[in-house]
């Protein structure tokens, strides 16, 4: 019964702190430009805020439009419930969790560009056009990488292949994941709308992707929307978190309070890294989101070699 209530912690962190990351992000690159920036607890605010507001629907939109909101929030849930957190394995663990989590952020994206279509704007369906035209780019990298974990730990469930570095060599274990740490950090940036990939808070419109899609969405399916997308971004920074800790071999609750700190780490880093390099022209995108699949391609080689 403990062990039960213990697989909870994984979940109920994410659903706590990914906010906090969203605001470390936002507060690493207003301190960079010589701002004080908004404070770390702002996103908290906001999706507060938006839950207290009315929504507004258009008279073209149908179901699909007002489903994809809480499609895109249920999905960040429940990859969150299926990832590890340190120590502690998440509440679901099964054969080919990978796969069935690559496949469930495909469904929230399909819908979203569904909903983005509803509206029946052609700036929105500009932006539904991009987002397809680089998730075909993105998903064979996700796959990739996915991939090489499995083929290194033998196991395609992510308890279990989190578990097996605890007892393995950095020879064993660390070459193959530190490759794929790297497409995991630029999957991260592509497949949460970061710099120099796209950029949350712009509003010009030859260079928005995912924001113009949810231009029309409003009060609480905005924060449904909004907070589904911080809770994205975790489960790619704990994702990463938890290759890190592994590969240090790190246990127990050292591994659990290593992971904590390392997703506060790669938040800042990412922070770092957008107030260091410009947005990409859009040409360039899918070469740098192909340069994530080339990583996860050399980490699947160097596993048969190694």
């Amino acid at each position: 019964m403990m062990e039960r209530a213990l697989s909870w912690i994984p979940l109920l962190v994410a659903a706590v702190f990914s906010p906090l990351a969203v605001g470390i992000i936002r507060k690493v690159k207003a301190l960079f430009a010589g701002r004080k920036g908004p404070p770390l607890l702002q996103m908290y605010r906001d999706i507060a805020k938006l839950l207290k507001k009315g929504v507004v629907y258009s008279q073209s939109t149908t179901w699909v439009f007002r489903a994809a909101p809480l499609l895109a929030l249920s999905v960040g849930l429940a990859a969150c419930a299926w990832l590890p957190f340190g120590a502690q394995a998440g509440i679901f663990s099964m054969t080919g969790g990978f796969i069935l989590i690559a496949y469930l952020f495909g469904l929230s994206r399909f819908f979203t560009i569904l909903a983005s279509l509803d509206t029946a704007s052609a700036f929105e369906g500009m932006g539904a056009n991009r987002e397809a035209f680089f998730a075909v780019i993105a998903e064979p990298a996700i796959l990739l990488s996915f991939g090489a974990i499995i083929l290194t730990s033998g196991n395609s469930s992510l308890w279990n292949a989190m578990l097996y570095a605890q007892d393995a060599s950095f020879a064993e274990y660390g070459v193959v994941p530190s490759l794929v740490l790297i497409s995991f950090f630029i999957l991260a940036l592509s497949e949460n709308s970061r710099i120099p990939v796209d950029d949350p808070t712009t509003h010009l419109e030859l260079t928005m992707i995912h924001e113009v899609m949810i231009l029309d969405n409003s009060g609480p399916d905005l924060a449904f929307i909004e907070y589904g997308a911080s809770l994205k971004l975790w489960f790619y920074l704990t994702l990463m978190a938890n290759i890190v800790t592994s590969i240090i071999s790190l246990t127990g609750w050292q591994k659990t309070l290593g992971t904590f700190l390392t997703v506060m780490i790669l938040a800042a880093i990412i922070g770092i890294v957008e107030s260091s390099i410009a947005r990409l022209r859009m040409k360039k995108v899918p070469d740098f989101i192909g340069a994530a699949a080339a990583f996860a391609f050399l980490a699947l080689i160097l596993e048969g070699v190694l």
